[in-house]
Formats: structure tokens, C-alpha cells, sequence
């Protein structure tokens, strides 16, 4: 069966924030200027908002500029900030650290806690108003390109094809989308994202990126304990010499936002994320939030971390990168939606004008990089941009410290002084050998505060179809048990936050690795953190993974 195509002047790979601000502004600038502009934007989600997932705080910056009436619109993003914290904790006791220290970039006057997820639903909505066309449901498995080498569009995965790669009764081919501009909004580590870095050698003369994994869980607590737009951020206890942190949002209808970071930088393989993550809910002061709650959601998501030093070219014949798929994260101040969207909406006026302009597509919308340049989103990455990698050249205790003067510096005019941008390191290279580091011994989940993976996994809607090619490919079927095991003790079996990575049949003396790829919440740990980079993550059938309900 031949595939059917569609033509569309732009084609947006991804419904998160960045993806749907390009959208939104490419339909308002064609109404602007009376302009006809068909625009698809395709989701691999099940709905959109199904896999986003993020804290959230969210500095209203871009969608100030986006839709200036939106507070008056019934956005569902509506709880301010009232109160910010940020917490050093020991293993018993927490130190608040004194609001008066804070460098102002680390505030959060003014910015909002919600649901992303929620938020992307709505912007999903009002694109759809402007004339946007959103197809949920449809994973995006193939970047298609012209004779001359430029992106021609993309084409969704075959349906229906089995195990063994026979296809079903159900099969449908998938459907090629060409567009004169490709924006690949595909968020953190996007797969076809990967493909297009070697292509197009984006990557040339930046640092590696750099990932944490973001493990979060949404608690209905007692209402006596509810402080309605509180925000505290931890930092300590239980992580050590690791850099990461946790989270605490006081979000609508009782609920609390709560979640763990952890760099990916780390070295003990014996490291297990989501095990740090229930050990820090055992802290007495969050375990006295906790207590007379139930959890109601769970999830994970890679960050990017790299910042500035990290962001590939973001141009390339027919295509753009916007969003986190490019890396636009403020790593201390813990926010990337803004940046993402105004990437996103940059994009869009670059192309817009292009296609004004008479131009068919095929080029590089060079205005984009050099908007870009000239935007508050770089001023912001460029004050930042040694933070991340301080914690890493200094440890995090010393690289915390000068984290925080080189942002007072920038605070008080004296930015100009940092002449110097530290390196960031592939974080799978990080990962030091089994038998140089101590095993964690972690405690077993009570089932009240802390769980186990499976059922926090069937907490978050996660459902594929079984009968079809695994999602998660290994390029050599040997390194997981010849090289992984012994060497770093199958680090996979830890650092993925769904039980994914199984060695079974050691005891009969025949170990293998077992895949459970239904379980797959998306994250893309495993594709960053495997030691041997010998994991791909590629897409599933459309409509798979996680369906985060106010994630």
C-alpha cells in the first residue's frame, strides 16, 4: 500500500508549549496580514498534553506576548506564586535559606503553578480556533527529504504491524506530511531530533547536552496542610555529591506537585533515581505534608540541563529545532515553557515572513538563529550558562556557592566581568565501573508514603500495544549482558523509572536482558544514560505511552 501525503506550508512535530506557540503565531500572523498559511501540527500522544509533564512554575513572559489576555480567557494556569522556599535538608532537619539571598533570577514573583499538561490543552484549543490543524495519535517515525538533500516533511509510523514485523489485519501505512518548513518540536532527546544532528551536523563546535531525570508524583493532601501557591525547592539530603533536588507546588483542589531531580552526570551505577526519590519523601518535613494524603498520579521526564553551550545550530535546510529539543532549560531557575514557547514563536515570524516573502521552502530561516541572539531567551541561558557546570567542576557544595555569585554578579551589573564559559560532558561517560563504588541499600515502600515502580507505572496511564516491534532498540544484543553487567552491574534495571530494563535467568546461570517496553513512560533516560550507548529509543505506535491526566 502506497502511502498518502498531505501539503501543508508548515508541518510542527510536537504539541508541547513550544510546538503550539509556533502554531498559534503563525495563524495570528496570517490573519495580521491577511495571508493564508496552513499549518499541522502532529502529537504522538494520545491526546495532547498526554506526555507532558513538568513541575510546573511557569514565568508568564511568553505567553504574555503570545495572548496578552489569556488570565481572562479561563486558562487553566491561574495559581500564583505567593510563597517561595528553598530547603537545605539533612537527613532529620531542613535550613531554610533566607529569601534575602536569593538572586532575583531564582524568584518567582509573578510566575504561575500548574498543570503544563493542562495548559497545552488549552493553547491546543485555541490553535485549533485560529485554523491550526492537530492530529493527536500520530508518532512521527521518519523525516523525508528533496533530492537536493533539504527536509521535505515527515511521515508517521506504519499501524499495525506485529512482533516479528509481519503485518497485522489492522496495518495501515503511514502518512507522509510535506511542508515547505519543518519545525521539529519534539521536546527532550526527540528521536528524529538525533537523526537530524548527524545529518545536518548540528552539533559541530557545541558542548554535549546534558540530562537529569525528573521523577514526579501528584498528591491530594489534607486540606489543613494546603498553602495555595507555596513553592519550595529542596536541595541535600538524600542525594550525595550528586547534583539534583526536590520539589514541592501547592497547586489547585488540595493538591501537591511533588518531585525528585537527578543529574544524569552521575558515576555510582549503583544509583537508583526513583529509589532517591521515595527515600526524600521520608524527610520529616515532607512526610508531614504527605501524611493523610493519597497519591493520585506519577510520572517521569528527561531535562535538559546543558544550557547555553549545549544548544545546537538551530537551523538547517527546511527545518528548524524549537523547544527543548533544541535545549532551551534555565537550569537554576528550574523553568523552560517560557523559552520554549518564545523559540517557538520566533520560528514562527522567521518562516512566516519567508513564505511572505515568496520564498518555497528548502532554505535555512537564518533570522530565526539571529533572532534568537537578540532575545531575552539568550540574555537569560548567556547569565546562567556556568551553573549547571560548576556543580560538576567544583562539586556540588563549592559550585553551588559560585553558582549563586556569578548570578549576583549579573544582578548587580557586573556580568560583564564572566568572560569565561565552563564545558559540559556527555553524561553516559560519567558512569564509573561497579566495583569502584559501594551498593545503595535502599528501604523497601511502605505503600502509604513510598512505592514500588509498577504500581506508580499504572498510575500514570501508560498502555501500548503489545503486539508490535519494541520501541526501544539495542544495537548490539550482546553489550547488556557481555559488557553492562559485569562491568557496571546493568545500571539499566536502576536509572529507568519504570521497570522497563529486567536481568532475569541469572540463577540458572544464563542471564538475559528482558525489554518490558509496555511499560515505557517516554522519558528517554535509558537512550542518554546507557553507558554504552547502546540503547535507541525510537517511537511506538501512535497513541501509546503515559496519559498524564494535570501533569
Amino acid at each position: 500500500m502506497e502511502r498518502e501525503s498531505m501539503e501543508f506550508d508548515i508541518v510542527i512535530v510536537g504539541a508541547g508549549p513550544a510546538g503550539l506557540a509556533a502554531a498559534i503565531r503563525l495563524r495570528q500572523l496570517a490573519a495580521e496580514k491577511g495571508n493564508d498559511l496552513s499549518v499541522c501540527v502532529l502529537e504522538k500522544g494520545s491526546e495532547v498534553g498526554a506526555h507532558i509533564l513538568s513541575g510546573a512554575v511557569i514565568d508568564p513572559i511568553a505567553l504574555d506576548e503570545l495572548i496578552p489576555d489569556w488570565r481572562e480567557r479561563d486558562c487553566p494556569v491561574n495559581t500564583e506564586v505567593t510563597v517561595s522556599d528553598h530547603w537545605f535538608l539533612g537527613e532529620t532537619k531542613k535550613f531554610g535559606l533566607p529569601h534575602a539571598l536569593m538572586p532575583s533570577i531564582m524568584k518567582n514573583k509573578g510566575c504561575y503553578t500548574g498543570s503544563l499538561g493542562n495548559l497545552c490543552r488549552w493553547l491546543a484549543g485555541i490553535a485549533e480556533d485560529l485554523g491550526v490543524e492537530v492530529y493527536p495519535g500520530f508518532a512521527v517515525a521518519e523525516v523525508l527529504y528533496n533530492e537536493d538533500g533539504s527536509v521535505r516533511g515527515v511521515a508517521t509510523g506504519d499501524m499495525g504491524i506485529a512482533k516479528d514485523g509481519t503485518k497485522k489485519d489492522s496495518y495501515q501505512p503511514g502518512i507522509e506530511l510535506h511542508a515547505k518548513y519543518t519545525f521539529f518540536a519534539e521536546g527532550v532527546r526527540g528521536s528524529l531530533t538525533k537523526g537530524l544532528f548527524e545529518t545536518f551536523n548540528l552539533r559541530e563546535g557545541v558542548d554535549p547536552q546534558t540530562f537529569a531525570i525528573g521523577i514526579k508524583e501528584l498528591w491530594e493532601i489534607d486540606p489543613s496542610k494546603h498553602k495555595l501557591g507555596t513553592v519550595i525547592h529542596t536541595q541535600g539530603w538524600p542525594l550525595k555529591d550528586v547534583a539534583g533536588g526536590g520539589f514541592i507546588y501547592h497547586q489547585e483542589n488540595n493538591q501537591l506537585a511533588l518531585g525528585f531531580v537527578v543529574a544524569l552526570d552521575y558515576e555510582n551505577p549503583h544509583l537508583y533515581p526513583f529509589a532517591e526519590m521515595q527515600r526524600w519523601k521520608t524527610h520529616p518535613a515532607v512526610r508531614e505534608l504527605l501524611e493523610g494524603g493519597r497519591r493520585v498520579s506519577y510520572g517521569s521526564r528527561a531535562i535538559n540541563e546543558g544550557g547555553l553551550q549545549s544548544i545546537p545550530k538551530l537551523v538547517f535546510p527546511g527545518g528548524v529545532l524549537i523547544g527543548c529539543t533544541a535545549g532551551f532549560v534555565n537550569v537554576p531557575r528550574i523553568k523552560g515553557s517560557h523559552t520554549a514557547m518564545k523559540t517557538g514563536m520566533m520560528a514562527a515570524e522567521a518562516a512566516f515572513n519567508a513564505i511572505s516573502e515568496g520564498r518555497t521552502g528548502g532554505d535555512e530561516l537564518v533570522s530565526y538563529s539571529r533572532a534568537f541572539k537578540k532575545s531575552w531567551v539568550w540574555t537569560e541561558l548567556h547569565k546562567v550558562r556556568n551553573s549547571r557546570p560548576a556543580l560538576h567542576k567544583f562539586g556540588i557544595t563549592w559550585g553551588t556557592i559560585y553558582a549563586g555569585f556569578e548570578m549576583w554578579l549579573h544582578q548587580l551589573g557586573l556580568g560583564r566581568l564572566l568572560s569565561w564559559t565552563f564545558p559540559n560532558r556527555a553524561d553516559h561517560s560519567a558512569t564509573g565501573k561497579a566495583a569502584d563504588f559501594e551498593k545503595i541499600a535502599y528501604p523497601k515502600p511502605d505503600g502509604v508514603i513510598t512505592f514500588d515502580r509498577l504500581s506508580s507505572v499504572y498510575l500514570s496511564n501508560t498502555n501500548h500495544e503489545e503486539d508490535q516491534p519494541s520501541h526501544l532498540q539495542l544495537k548490539d544484543h550482546d553489550v547488556p549482558i557481555t559488557i553492562n553487567l559485569p562491568l557496571y552491574d546493568a545500571p539499566e534495571q536502576r536509572y529507568c523509572p519504570a521497570g522497563v530494563y529486567e536481568i532475569v535467568g541469572r540463577e540458572e546461570g544464563r542471564p538475559r536482558l528482558q525489554i518490558n517496553a509496555q511499560n515505557c513512560v517516554h522519558c528517554k533516560t535509558c537512550d542518554i544514560k546507557d553507558p554504552t550507548q547502546n540503547i535507541n529509543w525510537v517511537v511506538p505506535e501512535g497513541g501509546g505511552g503515559p496519559n498524564y491526566p494535570n501533569m
